[in-house]
């Protein structure tokens, strides 16, 4: 067992060095990537990944070089829902990402695990990896984005893990993004903890922009094919938070984003179609106001 003075000192492993390498991969690795987007949800179950790969795809449809960094390590779903191909050719200078149908690139730690295996973090019972497990999802990030040869890319979304710590732990590893954005539902207990994410989120941006978008706000019936209110609510206000839109739930939307196939759902010009062009919009608005990208 290494003592206080061999873990103090390095011990000779040179995880100083190690580290620093890394960060010298990352940093080379997104030093063509002009906006990278942070996008978080204080509460699971809000369609955080989807709002992602919706919004990654719009983005690629009018043109723009786009891609993903599916952060929620332990509930990876981009990759299954881009359709992106489970190959992952090298280089000297790391891997290529997988690249959907319409041009967004996508990396995923399910892109290494056999179909349907989960993630197990090392431990002596994966009842005691809890203790540590944060700091493993902060590593594999970090790797994630350190070995992807992005190329340039006018935006890069990271869909990070559901919680109000996660914008901050990602901030630590990625100083230079652009914005962020918090997804919610428009729903008494998600808009109460989405008040935390932002307090937080904002403590950590700064002067960075800061969106919202309210998913699932109404329904669209699959018979008549309007639109009816889900959550008896008015839209959420917050000062400093700019509302990026609301988006509409189709179960035949969310159908065609499960079999991997965005691009269609997006083409029908539906509500949900329509909500997902306008939050586009809004955060290329948005993105607009950030002249420079911040240093790494």
């Amino acid at each position: 067992m290494k003592t206080y003075h061999d873990i103090a000192h390095d011990g000779g492993s040179n995880v100083a060095g190690q580290v620093a390498e890394r960060d010298e991969r990352m940093f080379a690795n997104l030093s063509e990537v002009r906006h990278i987007v942070a996008v978080m949800s204080g509460k699971g179950g809000v369609g955080k990944s989807a709002v992602t790969t919706n919004l990654a795809t719009e983005l690629a449809m009018r043109g723009m070089r786009t891609g993903i960094v599916d952060a929620d390590i332990n509930g990876a779903s981009v990759a299954q829902m881009t359709g992106v191909p489970r190959t992952l050719p090298t280089t000297a200078h790391g891997v290529r990402p997988p690249v959907s149908e319409v041009g967004v690139k996508v990396m995923s730690i399910d892109l290494f695990l056999p179909d349907g295996k989960p993630v197990k973090w090392a431990a002596h019972t994966q009842q005691h990896a809890y203790a540590w497990r944060g700091m493993a999802e902060v590593n594999a990030i970090r790797e994630m984005l350190a070995d992807t040869v992005w190329g340039p890319l006018d935006v890069l979304l990271i869909d990070l893990p559901p919680g109000t710590d996660k914008l901050p732990n990602l901030f630590d590893t990625v100083s230079r993004l652009s914005a962020a954005v918090v997804v919610s539902i428009p729903s008494p207990a998600s808009r109460y903890v989405v008040r935390k994410s932002v307090t937080l989120a904002q403590e950590a941006l700064g002067n960075r922009p800061l969106g919202l978008v309210e998913n699932m706000a109404t329904f669209v019936c699959t018979d008549c094919g309007k639109e009816h209110v889900l959550y008896a609510s008015d839209p959420l206000d917050m000062p400093g938070v700019l509302s990026l839109g609301q988006i509409p739930f189709d179960p035949d939307f969310g159908s065609l984003l499960d079999a991997g196939r965005p691009q269609r759902a997006l083409s029908d010009g539906g509500p949900a179609a329509q909500g997902v062009a306008a939050v586009a919009d809004n955060l290329l608005a948005l993105l607009e106001t950030v002249s420079e990208p911040i240093s790494q």
